[in-house]
């Protein structure tokens, strides 16, 4: 064999043995790739992302109850005034004016109809002569609350009375008679506003003929609550009240009536009316009579632990718990016991639940 045969050969061998070394990487990289395809395939699918959640603590205070009734805002103490006189309606007042002590009301034949002040019906006329009396007093305090009555009232309608009431007479255009027939002065007690006006000028009225529908300046929300919630009429008590158009003001209950039929529909029940009053009349400014809704304090619990509602979970049936977050960032189940739910919260207790405590709300 010669030198070129030989290195021929030995040439050959080399390209041999690289390309089985090529042939094994390739196989190799193969295999290396099915594993990895492999691996991929078995490997689990990352889980869905949860709801963002945020946390709070376990807090102790007092939790409120309230109970909504509808109600109506107007003005206080509705009441009637007649005419008071026989005769034709000349002038009165409209609807809407706020009246005070020695207004005029209306008119009857041209003749003035007068407010005064006092809890006492009119019941005579008032004149020289006339046995001392209530009536007499408070025309006197009126008087005086005028400028026309000077000193202390005492009731007897002597001198200075007659000298007041002249002078009052004068100031308003009317014969200076010293002398009041009955029917020309309408006592009220306080100030008052026109709620509406039932007769008209031209009309012929009677002296008990129906003339105006009076009412007190202060307003006033008056509810009825049912026979079976009349434990919540507790006089004193702060009552929430939402006002139209989203307004919000606050009041006192301040007066509870007796039991009392009521009929709507034609059906009969029985209720129990309750009266409010604002805290700040102003907040009613605009608002003549309109349907309000009412928030009235029920049950009351002091020191008691509660979350809120969002917190709770629903662990089976009727059971509740909460999600407890540890300092790690792991979380842990806990059954609890609800109490009364109020003002968004949820009172609850059980084993292992205390006050800070942390617990998982969804994020808002």
């Amino acid at each position: 064999m010669t030198s070129t045969d030989t290195q021929e050969e030995q040439h050959t061998s080399r390209r041999r043995r690289t390309l089985w070394w090529l042939a094994g990487t390739a196989a190799l990289g193969v295999v290396a790739v099915v594993a990895a395809a492999a691996a991929l395939a078995e490997r689990p699918a990352d889980p869905a992302p949860r709801p963002k959640a945020a946390s709070v603590t376990i807090e102790r205070g007092t939790l409120e109850g309230s109970h909504t009734v509808p109600g109506v805002l107007d003005y206080a103490g509705p009441r009637n005034v007649a005419a008071g006189l026989n005769g034709i309606v000349t002038a009165v007042r409209e609807p809407g004016d706020r009246v005070t002590a020695g207004d005029e009301l209306l008119r009857i034949d041209d003749t003035r109809v007068s407010l005064m002040h006092g809890a006492l019906p009119a019941w005579r006329d008032f004149e020289p002569g006339i046995t001392a009396g209530q009536d007499v007093r408070q025309l006197q305090e009126s008087l005086g609350a005028l400028g026309y009555f000077a000193g202390a009232p005492d009731g007897d309608y002597g001198a200075r009375t007659v000298a007041a009431v002249r002078a009052w007479q004068s100031a308003t255009g009317q014969q200076k008679t010293g002398r009041i027939e009955l029917g020309r002065v309408v006592f009220l007690p306080a100030d008052a506003r026109i709620a509406s006006v039932e007769t008209s000028v031209g009309e012929r009225v009677g002296a008990a003929s129906p003339a105006l529908i009076v009412t007190g300046r202060d307003r006033l929300v008056t509810a009825d609550l049912k026979l079976g919630d009349q434990r919540l009429g507790v006089p004193g008590a702060a009552v929430t009240i939402a006002l139209p158009a989203g307004g919000r003001t606050t009041g006192v209950l301040s007066r509870v009536g007796q039991p009392t039929e009521r009929q709507n529909n034609g059906r009969t029940s029985t209720v129990v009316p309750i009266e409010i009053e604002l805290d700040r009349a102003e907040d009613a400014d605009g608002v003549d009579r309109a349907n309000v809704t009412l928030r009235i304090p029920a049950e009351r619990r002091e020191d008691v632990l509660s979350v809120p509602v969002e917190a709770l979970l629903a662990l089976s049936g009727d059971e509740f718990g909460v999600e407890v977050l540890a300092k790690d960032g792991t979380t842990s189940r806990l059954p609890v016991t609800t109490g009364l739910f109020a003002g968004g919260r949820v009172e609850i207790s059980g084993d292992g639940v205390r006050e800070g405590l942390r617990v998982v709300v969804p994020e808002r």
